[in-house]
């Protein structure tokens, strides 16, 4: 599996504690730079200790068999994030069918082998960051982002324990993260903000259900992990939220990528898959109860650990799909977010040059829906 190479490219400049064993979480986190070496993957694939695609579930009869020209399908990975669980939505309440599309859905328990699954042309598409897509065009990978499905806003965060009130309190503290995620680049970015380096703190490596777990056990002051892991931390008597993504707008967004390969050969398919992602947000506004129980039932939480979520994920509308797809010189521009992005890869040593990000986007498939819905 992934995790058997991923900690060799551990960053240089953070310093360590011991390791914290014997915790058990199912899910992975979403990764935001485990991806950056995928030119490797398929070595990895046939020597790694597990196949990423034997942790994967099919909510289909349908196997991972090459597409055959009778009917295309689309195999789409997804995993555990609130702007994602729509997807079981459509899945199960037969949106895609409505849209002309047949989708084997494939539910990931570990994000990243979602990831290195994509990569190795397992599957079709894949429900991923903005960071690990810039990350797998670094590696090598030709995945392109059709849609905007959130920006967290709130979702991702930085949980401390009692006696912690300011970003400055972190000094000397240890802190927990899964390396080179999403969470662990907000937490620099809180740092940064707040005149710290990652040296100034003592940086624990853990998966982000293991960071969770030994958080709420004491064996940590601080945490950074996003929903449903945020339940888990807050049960910590005491603990509080320090910062979140919402204090940085753009910083993470949510996308629906595709091989180029796929898109090439089947730009129907994607256009019927955009399609369907709106209707499943229209069927979920029209049917909020329905709706809310697939996805917590996906989720693993409750209904009303669930309803929690709301505020901290923003689910991008068709109008905001348009405008983030446009030039602009802030986070909320895709195309800006995805240079800084491709800096962040550089600065912490995981790549030596930028990624060439210029062909990362294509907004077709959006624009076409637009235009389909003005009538």
């Amino acid at each position: 599996m992934a995790e058997c190479f991923f900690w060799a490219f551990l960053l240089p400049y953070i310093t360590y504690s011991m390791p914290i064993t014997n915790i058990k979480f199912s899910m992975k986190s979403r990764s935001f730079v485990s991806t950056i070496l995928l030119f490797l993957v398929t070595l990895t694939l046939t020597v790694s200790c597990t196949n990423p695609a034997s942790n994967m579930q099919t909510n289909t009869a349908a196997s991972t068999a090459p597409n055959t020209p009778k009917e295309v399908q689309v195999r789409l990975g997804f995993s555990a994030w609130p702007g994602w669980f729509p997807w079981q939505v459509s899945q199960d309440e037969g949106i895609f069918k409505q849209n002309g599309v047949a989708v084997d859905l494939k539910w990931f328990d570990g994000y990243l082998e979602s990831i290195s699954t994509l990569t190795a042309g397992q599957i079709d598409a894949n429900s991923q960051t903005l960071g690990d897509t810039v990350s797998s065009v670094a590696g090598g990978a030709d995945q392109v982002i059709v849609l905007v499905n959130d920006n967290s806003t709130g979702n991702d965060k930085i949980i401390v324990s009692e006696g912690i009130n300011s970003i400055a309190d972190l000094k000397g503290k240890k802190v927990a993260a899964e390396e080179g995620t999403v969470d662990h680049f907000l937490l620099l970015l809180g740092l940064k903000k707040a005149g710290l380096s990652p040296k100034d703190i003592q940086f624990v490596p853990l998966e982000t259900g293991k960071a969770a777990t030994a958080f709420v056990g004491g064996q940590v002051d601080a945490v950074a992990v996003f929903a449903p892991f945020t339940t888990q931390a807050l049960k910590r008597a005491g603990s509080k939220e320090l910062f979140t993504s919402k204090d940085f707008p753009g910083a993470i967004s949510d996308h629906l990528v595709f091989t180029r390969k796929f898109i090439d050969a089947n730009p129907e398919k994607v256009q019927a898959m955009v399609n369907s992602w709106f209707a499943t947000l229209d069927y979920i506004k029209a049917n909020p109860d329905k709706s809310n129980e697939i996805m917590a039932k996906r989720a693993g939480v409750s209904l009303e650990e669930y309803k929690q979520y709301a505020d901290g994920t923003k689910i991008f509308t068709i109008e905001e799909n348009l405008k983030a797809f446009e030039d602009g010189d802030n986070m909320n521009s895709l195309k800006f977010a995805a240079k800084e992005m491709s800096k962040f890869l550089v600065d912490v040593g995981l790549t030596k040059t930028s990624p060439d990000t210029s062909k990362l986007f294509d907004d077709r498939f959006v624009k076409a829906y637009a235009q389909k819905a003005k009538k």
